[in-house]
């Protein structure tokens, strides 16, 4: 057995371990805190940080959105809604802890991957004078596929695809090409930004992990 310790702090020891898939030293995991938020702000928190760098545009805009609507819930004394515990679930990210919160939160050794519960199809651009939005193509999907559109103003909306037709106004059975540009009817009209994305397999879901 072999364990690493910092020279300033002798007796703290942070254990390695070793599988058949190798061996683990300092495997990270994502801090997740949504759960939390009313100990956060009865602790006197007044601000809180969305750590975006190097991530992607649909990570920080789901974040941030989920936050928000957990804040206002929290200040307001509701209970967390719990669509907002699975939006964090849908971006990816590495295996969720409460970090030094509550304790050492010590490795996650199952595995370092990333997760993600969904993916991103298409961006809204913004509405054609039909009332059909204009979107532009990030991930191939097709007619008949179950989507979710995603906006900042409410949870996000089940709907199936539908009556999608190029640039020109023709109809397509999919959209096959990255950064395409296309029209489709969405189940309520939605902001320049907004996202229109497709769920992934359970397996590729990570579940919640907690060091409370």
């Amino acid at each position: 057995k072999y364990g690493l310790t910092e020279s300033k702090r002798p007796g703290q020891v942070f254990d390695i371990t070793e599988d058949a898939r190798g061996t683990y030293i300092f495997n990270s995991r994502d801090m997740c805190m949504i759960d939390h938020l009313p100990e956060l702000l009865a602790a006197g928190i007044t601000s809180l940080k969305i750590e975006g760098r190097t991530k992607s545009a649909y990570y920080v805009g789901a974040v941030t959105n989920a936050y928000r609507h957990a804040l206002d819930d929290a200040v307001a004394g509701r209970p967390l809604d719990p669509v907002w515990q699975r939006e964090v679930l849908q971006i990816s990210h590495r295996p969720y802890s409460t970090g030094f919160y509550f304790g050492q939160p010590g490795q996650y050794t199952a595995n370092s991957a990333y997760f993600a519960g969904a993916e991103v199809c298409a961006v809204v651009e913004g509405t054609a004078p039909d009332g059909r939005a204009v979107l532009t193509q990030r991930n191939k999907f097709a007619v008949g596929d179950t989507l979710e559109l995603v906006t900042n103003a409410a949870p996000p909306v089940t709907f199936t695809a539908q009556d999608l037709r190029d640039a020109d106004g023709l109809p397509l059975e999919s959209v096959p090409h990255p950064m395409q540009r296309f029209t489709m009817p969405l189940p309520c009209r939605a902001a320049p930004l907004s996202l229109v994305r497709r769920k992934l397999p359970a397996e590729t879901v990570d579940i919640r992990l907690e060091c409370r």
